[in-house]
């Protein structure tokens, strides 16, 4: 006879993982909000760099640089994993950029949300459900491409159309490679120390 009230086998529903949602915790708005806040201040300094460069390194070739710019629109997804996040890192970060004295001024909001949005396309194409290395280096890759249309139509539509071809080329590689795959190794980096326990980025800290 079987008993009134058996025990819960290991492997009942009290030992199933949570199903997967996509509301953000007060946690994830606040690590997003921190990572994007850290990004605004090396922007920042970061645009000292880039137009010191102007002389030593002319454009387009000065395109090889620029993926650091997108940093925020691939490192918000892969660590918050929440639609929405690198809207979140990169436009948080553009406007403490805009508040530090941003030279593009407010125009750096647009391009904050643009870059933010295509970022999270590469992750959007996969139900942001697939974190590895070929979704970072698309979301990256996707910002690029964004950020460099909006350059030729805002800054250099006066360019020859090669011109304008090779920028945007040089603009999406250093993208995925800096962009992609950088925020790919700074996610890992981070949750080796334990930084990113909170989040399923941190437990996974073997992933491929």
């Amino acid at each position: 006879m079987t008993p009134a009230n058996p025990r819960p086998r290991p492997d009942s529903a009290a030992t199933t993982t949570p199903a997967r949602t996509n509301r953000w915790r007060t946690v994830d708005i606040v690590v997003a909000a921190v990572l994007g806040a850290a990004f605004g201040v090396i922007f920042w300094g970061w645009s000292t760099l880039w137009n010191g460069l102007a002389s030593a390194i002319p454009l387009p070739a000065r395109g090889v640089i620029y993926g650091v710019w997108l940093v925020p629109a691939v490192l918000g997804p892969l660590v918050i994993r929440k639609p929405g996040a690198g809207i979140f890192c990169e436009l948080v970060a553009a406007s403490v950029a805009t508040l530090f004295g941003s030279p593009w001024g407010l125009v750096t909001l647009a391009y904050g949300v643009l870059q933010g949005m295509a970022g999270e396309f590469g992750f959007a194409l996969t139900g942001y459900r697939v974190w590895r290395w070929p979704t970072a280096l698309a979301g990256g890759a996707l910002a690029g491409i964004a950020a460099s249309l909006l350059d030729n139509a805002l800054y250099y539509a006066a360019s020859s159309t090669g011109w304008q071809i090779a920028y945007a080329a040089l603009v999406t590689v250093s993208s995925a490679a800096i962009a992609g795959l950088g925020s790919l190794a700074l996610t890992r980096s981070l949750a080796q120390t334990g930084v990113l326990d909170p989040f399923p980025s941190g437990r996974e800290r073997a992933a491929v």
